[in-house]
């Protein structure tokens, strides 16, 4: 949608999780995890856009069997409308289960980059 307030943030998001699929169809989970983690920062001011990451990740921890990862990404979809509604998400938190679903992080350089170019409403 071109005149959403977050447009340039989904196409941002959606760079990311292209990279994602294509990593993901040639086995490649390292790269996989970091583009999804990378959309995930991205879309934390968008909700429909957050939850839409966390599909993902939980599709993808499905995909490959790991549990902790689907606890991990379960307990994240559940927390997300939370913390949206009361306006404590943990910036720059990449996400995934192996981090704390509170804990704000570094924004890479060029992700807040893309971030602060991004005209707010």
């Amino acid at each position: 949608m071109p005149g959403h307030p977050n447009a340039r943030l989904r196409e941002f998001v959606g760079l990311e999780m292209d990279r994602y699929a294509g990593s993901a169809a040639i086995g490649d989970t390292g790269a996989a995890w970091w583009a999804l983690e990378r959309a995930h920062i991205l879309s934390q001011p968008d909700l429909p856009m957050h939850l839409r990451v966390h599909w993902t990740m939980l599709g993808y921890a499905v995909r490959l069997c790991d549990l902790r990862e689907i606890a991990g990404q379960t307990l994240r979809l559940a927390l997300a409308p939370l913390g949206a509604l009361t306006g404590r998400i943990p910036v720059g938190n990449t996400g995934r289960s192996n981090v704390s679903a509170f804990q704000p992080m570094p924004i890479p350089a060029d992700l807040s980059a893309s971030i602060e170019a991004e005209p707010r409403p």
